[in-house]
């Protein structure tokens, strides 16, 4: 059964890299919805088989139901032209999904039948069936991290399989069960594992037979249907896929002023998890002569000799113009440029595509592979600029299918924490996309005004410039304020290069919109009226869009949305471009709906039908019992994924990456709520103070976990892992203890509702891990973990408020 355990764990974690890739988000929120409804459908099922079988014989046929599932599964969703970005617009986008779910679901609900036919037949020994368990999914969790970078996801979904399958062997043998399961397994297993082999072979010749199918509307998938395109480059490792397309087409020069005259260098493209190729200039500094041409070329003129931090260049455009405006290539020793990429693959296929021009080898770049936020806290050097290079593409107002992801980078606490680096007269310099109406630019006016004043550099207005070209606003943030000949510089600066000044402490109105005209000054307009405003929280709620800063603890920069929005956003459902932003958000209602339907129909609902005669239905037999129960187990799902949910979201600020996170929390709270379960037959526990202890800590942690965070951030990986799996551990031990006292409550009270506990916990818990992440972008992570402690207390009163339990049972 350990077998089988790892080869679950590791296929839930190559899911979230394939969904990453695939469509817009790693989806660690559906990835669990996936296995929890694989999982309750398979305890139903157990629930309702009238015949037993050896157990052999259901290991054997559930290790092999798995491999071949996981096989199909990956063919389908290969197949299925299944996109999330057009959901909103497709109606048959809708069944695709249903059936890509499913379809994912199913290998997981293998593995259900065959871990929960162990522990059915444990004859009590489920402690070692437990550990079994346990060990497996922890090898599984920790060889994702290695295996992805070795085989990527078709790989690892191909290594699952086939771990999967070693489980016909590795399961208990009694001769009668094996002899009888043999023909029929031995041809599921020849067939399945030559099927598997040739389908390795294949790839390792060829991506396209195991290859990944991604969104026609990812930015590679539109830079490959370019003349000529070709993917030069592809590697894997665990956090990230990255591929370098080479073709005559490839310009970018991000709010490069009209006023150039000049000729666009040569460029390869770099493109992270299928998303928008990043810029990767293929010529010396010295030859870069649009750099000067370029938004951000007025905050290295204001600082010609100053050191230089770039966080996550990409393709390394902006180091290079660090290097070359203001006098870096002509006068070497006068600037020092450090740049900070959390992703070695990224820094490696950067490389691969630029040779010999590889900005990241020049003698003066330093190079730091650590994530940006780490790296911040944790370095101590005063830089005169601190530079976030515009790396990511455009993104419409509508097109929230970006709005799920998690943006560390650019909260206020980021932002603050840049403001922090600076020296004496530093600069912190950004350019973002500008949309209509302005969202992205107020929201980042908004973030770095509230870092500003966090750090006392009061009026913000007074310590920020901001000019815009047609498609980009660059802003320039400086703590210690403008001098007016550094003012006069900015306004030199615009006028020749064409750019419109936004905001200047001593702007003027008719300064603005004169090059690059619009029907209106619309960014001035919004900054003017932010800072005319007595309360933020005013203009917050007057404006159309939640333009709010994004923080650590809601760090969702794209999510725009309000519910005012509703009416126009019905009213053009269907006859405008709006995935996942507009008429999106309500497209993860509709996922929000489907997975309830779907969880209903897989668990609940074959309870009703399958009921045998005479068994006691769910509304009967117990009156007094039977809701308090029911709500119990119903309390105990949601309570478990609104504490796991928000806590991978927010340990990816810790660990750096989606990959690591999910695989720290999965894996901590896997192995510590095991644990706990064990003990709850330790009759030195005491149960009623333990599940106290429970809602107590699972208070604090919603309270604590951001100082933890914090206070972790600089450290040592090691050390922030051993922080992330250690610092969980009490609470997972805890939360292992409510769900088998419950169970052991019913089993005397009324054993009758048993499986109707499993069915209303695993339904539960389906819905409750796309709940929390819908409810995350609206109220912040500390919200939903608040919510699942008050679920926790609520099943406290519920278990310790019944009449067996204050007769002393379960304790």
């Amino acid at each position: 059964m350990a077998v089988l355990a790892a080869a679950t764990l590791l296929l839930e974690s190559a899911l979230t890299r394939l969904l990453a890739v695939a469509q817009y988000y790693h989806f660690a929120f559906l990835v669990i919805s996936l296995a929890l409804l694989g999982f309750g459908a398979s305890g139903t099922y157990l629930s309702l088989v009238r015949r037993s079988y050896p157990l052999d014989r259901v290991l054997a046929l559930a290790g092999a139901g798995f491999a071949l599932s996981t096989v199909i599964a990956y063919a389908v969703v290969n197949g299925l032209p299944f996109d999330s970005y057009s959901i909103a617009w497709e109606r048959r986008q809708i069944l695709f999904f249903a059936l890509y779910y499913l379809a994912l679901a199913v290998p997981f609900f293998c593995s259900g039948v065959g871990i929960g036919a162990a522990l059915a037949a444990a004859d009590g020994q489920s402690h070692r069936i437990y550990a079994a368990n346990l060990f497996g999914s922890g090898i599984g969790a920790l060889l994702a991290l290695f295996a992805l970078a070795a085989a990527g996801v078709p790989g690892v979904i191909l290594m699952s399989a086939m771990i999967g399958l070693a489980a016909v062997f590795a399961g208990p043998r009694d001769g009668r069960g094996w002899s009888r399961l043999r023909g029929f397994s031995a041809a599921i297993e020849c067939v399945g594992v030559a099927g598997l082999l040739l389908l390795g072979l294949l790839n390792a010749q060829a991506r396209a037979p195991m290859g990944l199918t991604i969104s026609p509307y990812k930015g590679l998938a539109h830079a490959l249907r370019y003349p000529g395109a070709t993917d030069l480059f592809q590697r894997w490792n665990a956090v990230s896929r990255a591929d370098v397309i080479v073709d005559a087409g490839t310009r970018m020069l991000p709010g490069l002023s009209y006023a150039y005259a000049g000729v666009p260098p040569p460029q390869a493209g770099l493109s992270l998890d299928a998303g928008s190729p990043m810029p990767v200039t293929l010529i010396a500094p010295e030859e870069f002569a649009a750099a000067d041409y370029l938004p951000e070329a007025l905050a290295f003129k204001l600082r010609p000799v100053a050191a230089v931090l770039a966080l996550e260049p990409g393709g390394g455009l902006g180091v290079l113009q660090a290097l070359v405006t203001g006098g870096g290539a002509t006068a070497p020793a006068s600037r020092t440029v450090t740049a900070v990429v959390g992703n070695p693959l990224e820094r490696q296929a950067a490389g691969r595509a630029a040779g010999a021009a590889d900005v990241y080898r020049n003698p003066h770049v330093m190079t730091v592979s650590e994530s940006a936020r780490v790296f911040l806290r944790r370095d101590r050097t005063p830089y005169g600029l601190v530079y976030f290079p515009l790396t990511d593409a455009f993104k419409p107002l509508t097109s929230g299918a970006y709005s799920l992801g998690e943006t560390y980078n650019l909260t206020v606490e980021a932002f603050d924490d840049a403001l922090g680096r600076l020296g004496p007269g530093g600069i912190l310099v950004m350019t973002r996309w500008m949309q209509t109406p302005p969202s992205e630019s107020i929201r980042l006016i908004a973030s770095l005004a509230t870092a500003l004043e966090r750090r006392g550099a009061t009026p913000a207005a007074a310590r920020l410039v901001a000019y815009r070209g047609i498609q980009t606003i660059t802003v320039l943030a400086q703590p210690d304020g403008w001098t007016a000949g550094e003012l006069a510089q900015v306004r030199d600066f615009v006028a020749t290069r064409r750019y419109d000044l936004v905001w200047a402490p001593d702007i003027r109105p008719n300064e603005v919109n004169r090059y690059n005209r619009m029907p209106e000054p619309a960014d001035y307009l919004a900054i003017r009226e932010f800072f005319d405003a007595s309360d933020p929280r005013a203009f917050y709620a007057g404006y159309p869009y939640a333009v709010q800063p994004a923080t650590d603890d809601r760090p969702f920069f794209f999510h725009f949305f309000k519910w005012q929005q509703t009416p126009e956003v019905l009213a053009t459902l269907g006859r405008t471009w709006q995935p996942f932003g507009g008429s999106g958000y309500f497209v993860l209602l509709a996922l929000l709906a489907l997975v309830l339907v779907l969880s209903v129909a897989l668990i609940v609902l074959p309870m009703v039908i399958g009921r045998p005669r005479g068994a006691p239905a769910a509304g009967r037999g117990v009156p007094r019992l039977r809701w308090r129960a029911l709500a119990y187990f119903g309390f105990l799902g949601v309570a478990f994924l609104f504490v796991e949910i928000p806590l991978i979201q927010r340990w990816i600020l810790l660990l750096g990456y989606p990959t690591c996170a999910f695989t720290a929390v999965v894996l901590s709270l896997l192995l510590c709520s095991s644990l706990g379960s064990v003990l709850v037959r330790a009759a030195w526990l005491p149960k009623r103070a333990a599940v106290a202890a429970l809602v107590v800590l699972a208070f604090a942690a919603a309270a604590l976990i951001g100082r933890l965070t914090d206070a972790a951030l600089g450290w040592p990986l090691w050390a922030r892992g051993a922080a992330a799996v250690l610092g969980l551990a009490p609470l997972g031990v805890l939360m292992g203890l409510p769900f088998p006292l419950g169970l052991a409550w019913l089993e005397e009270e009324a054993r009758g509702l048993v499986p109707w506990a499993w069915a209303v916990n695993g339904s539960a818990s389906v819905l409750a891990s796309v709940l929390a992440a819908i409810l995350a972008l609206s109220y912040g992570f500390t919200a939903v973990l608040l919510l699942g402690a008050s679920c926790y207390a609520a099943a406290w009163v519920l278990l310790f408020g019944s009449p067996g339990v204050r007769a002393g049972r379960p304790n």
